[in-house]
């Protein structure tokens, strides 16, 4: 609204006091920063609500880069050479996809997925990615997994057997289709293929390294990064775990949205945007929001547009339209986008159709992309999400850029490789682009030199399974030997003798301190509410209040560097949490023993895609089935039964499940548990009902 608008609306506020409310705003970002007007407008908020002023503000920035090109700084890698690495990435990962169907008869895998976001990995890879001992978590969109494959060639980590045996799993010679640790042990860290499980696991690892650094455990905060699909934000456990990200304080925790504005069968939003929505869902979590939406052909347009009327142009498209832009060529986005207006024609009147085909969208565009990363790491006190517009099938031409059947494209035409090859500038003979060849520059070459280099400079390969943590030593033979004798006539339920079990182990000295006892509300159910003082329960910030039952032996005590993740009414949450726990030892060198102990009806069956997810990441630990056998409560219905997680968890192949009736039986199984999850080394977990 104009402010003459706004004057005759309110008829108490001139024109004149009006401006110089704006002039001051103006003012105090030249003398003082952006952060100072910030605090300014904070405060003014926060005034207005102590005298009922309200109003509803949009939940959303304009539809521009969050981060202007005056303060994106300078890009610090070598962009030509960064160019031609990703061209021949690209291709390599094409090439693996169209091999696969043309050899194995349409074993399928995705060619548009990793085209559109090739700049994202890229950039990740070349300046920010960190490896080695200490090095970063990264979760990676699992429909990209070619392009990470096609990386790793280069470097000289896979063979060019294993590209040519790509969703082959023979002999340990083919590649997963996907990020798949139980079948590539040293190679892939996290399993991502299931949509929407990254994510939430992405954010209690990060948490879970905070809750290790609380506890004085591990030295290095490592920072984890999530690539993800925007399509893959409609899955509830995409979104379900934003708000402890941001009410732990999770700095350490980096998402990159890959904003291609399509998803299987259509548009992701086509009567909206998907960026501005996902904004206002971060932002109202409590993110850090970045957004790389226009690359750097935009900004002279940009900066020639003082009125205002691109960006309103901008806000007004839809993302089918925007679709539609990228696939039908330069003189339909002049006719359709800039036509709409007269002035924004005349903008490009000087433009020929090619160069208005080349206004490239930001997650295209390294300066734009770096400069996002480069921001995203140096927020404190709160994660941040990087919302990057890309094009899906970036450079596939007519058989699928941009276009609906992109997801489903296996392979291109001989036409259209040809296109490819010229549009990337790829160094193969026609002859050799028909036969469908991989490209592999000489290792004396500046591409292979540099991508190796960059990696040494950032610490090691990425992605690299690795352990060296030291084992536990095994618990004494007598731990649990009160146990072993008969109770006589006393009763005791197997869930109440697991719980002097663990106490019997939290007086270890060599195991104590491993033991993570992670609890969805349910502590007082099962009788370990005695942890609260023993051991106290996790919290970042401390305990802030004095507790209602403060004057009772067994009240709530929360603690910076307690040891119980009570984690609440979420089964997500809680094996998630189990799950970054089980993989510390090979993601920080340190054996922990996570105990996940739910109401074994609510737990198993409703997180079952985790626990496969748990079982491909080589997790080990403790599941508990609590309550389980007698305590049915029919009554409540059937998914309050559990007369069939054994069933389920026998499908799972490293996955150790025992009903045990007697004491006894419960404490041999557990002193079997730990000696060979960590005195034999080996990659299971346990599942027990009691």
């Amino acid at each position: 609204m104009s402010t003459e608008n706004i004057v005759n609306k309110i008829n108490k506020l001139d024109a004149q006091e009006l401006n110089e409310w704006i002039e001051s705003l103006d003012s105090v970002i030249q003398n003082h920063g952006r952060e100072a007007a910030k605090i300014i407008l904070e405060s003014l908020e926060k005034r207005a609500k102590e005298l009922r002023v309200v109003y509803s503000a949009l939940p959303y920035s304009p539809y521009r880069n969050t981060i202007s090109q005056f303060d994106q700084g300078i890009y610090p890698g070598d962009l030509e050479i960064e160019e031609k690495i990703t061209a021949i990435l690209r291709w390599n990962a094409l090439v693996m996809v169209m091999k696969a169907n043309q050899n194995y008869g349409g074993l399928g895998g995705h060619i548009a997925s990793y085209a559109s976001c090739a700049e994202i990995f890229e950039t990740g890879f070349n300046h920010f990615f960190k490896g080695g001992k200490d090095g970063d978590l990264i979760f990676y969109q699992s429909q990209c997994a070619t392009g990470v494959y096609a990386r790793a060639f280069l470097e000289g980590r896979l063979s060019l057997n294993q590209l040519n045996n790509y969703r082959m799993e023979t002999k340990e010679q083919g590649l997963s289709s996907y990020c798949h640790p139980y079948l590539m042990k040293d190679f892939w860290c996290f399993t991502t293929a299931s949509m929407g499980i990254g994510l939430v696991n992405a954010i209690y690892q990060a948490r879970f390294i905070k809750y290790l650094k609380n506890r004085n455990l591990i030295k290095i905060e490592k920072h984890v990064w999530g690539i993800f699909g925007d399509g893959e934000m409609d899955e509830p456990e995409s979104l379900a775990g934003l708000s402890i990200a941001s009410r732990e304080n999770l700095d350490n925790l980096t998402f990159i949205i890959n904003c291609n504005l399509q998803r299987l069968d259509g548009p992701v939003r086509g009567n909206g945007k998907i960026i501005q929505e996902l904004e206002g869902i971060f932002r109202g979590a409590g993110w850090n929001v970045i957004k790389v939406i226009w690359g750097s052909y935009w900004d002279p347009l940009l900066a020639k547009d003082k009125s205002g009327l691109l960006v309103k142009r901008m806000n007004e498209c839809v993302d089918g339209e925007y679709q539609a832009f990228k696939a039908k060529g330069g003189a339909y986005v002049r006719e359709k986008f800039f036509g709409k207006y007269p002035e924004l024609k005349d903008l490009v009147s000087t433009m020929t159709d090619r160069d208005i085909w080349k206004l490239n969208r930001g997650g295209h565009d390294p300066h734009k992309v770096y400069a996002a990363y480069d921001a995203a790491i140096k927020t404190k006190g709160q994660p941040t999400v990087i919302l990057a517009k890309t094009i899906k099938g970036y450079g596939m031409g007519k058989s699928g850029e941009s276009t609906n059947i992109t997801h489903q494209q296996k392979k291109l035409g001989e036409e259209d490789l040809l296109y490819y090859r010229d549009r990337f500038d790829i160094p193969l003979t026609d002859k050799q682009v028909k036969n469908i060849e991989f490209y592999k520059p000489d290792e004396k070459s500046e591409e292979i030199k540099y991508i190796k280099e960059r990696r040494m400079k950032l610490g090691g390969n990425l992605p690299e399974r690795t352990s060296y943590a030291k084992p536990i030593k095994k618990p004494p033979k007598d731990v649990f030997g009160n146990m072993l004798k008969s109770s006589g006539e006393k009763e005791m339920s197997t869930t109440m003798a697991l719980v002097r079990m663990f106490t019997n182990l939290l007086r270890e000295k060599n195991i104590a301190s491993r033991l993570v006892p992670i609890i969805p509300d349910e502590a007082r159910t099962f009788g370990m509410e005695g942890f609260f003082q023993k051991i106290g329960i996790y919290a970042h910030e401390g305990q802030k209040y004095e507790p209602e039952d403060s004057e009772q032996l067994s009240s709530y005590k929360e603690d910076k560097k307690g040891q119980v993740l009570e984690e609440g009414i979420t089964e997500s949450g809680a094996i998630s949490s189990w799950i970054a726990a089980g993989t510390s030892y090979t993601n920080h060198d340190l054996e922990m023993i996570p105990i996940y102990t739910f109401y074994s009806m609510f737990g198993f069956q409703r997180v079952m895609d985790l626990i496969w997810a748990a079982g491909d990441s080589q997790t080990r630990g403790f599941l508990i089935g609590a309550t389980a056998g007698r305590t049915t409560l029919a009554g409540e219905g059937l998914q309050h039964q559990d007369g069939h997680s054994h069933l389920l968890a026998s499908t799972i192949p490293n996955c150790i499940s025992y009903d045990p009736t007697f004491t006894y039986e419960l404490a041999v199984i557990l002193r079997e548990g730990l000696t060979r999850m960590h005195d034999k080394q080996e990659n299971i977990f346990y599942y027990i009902t009691v």
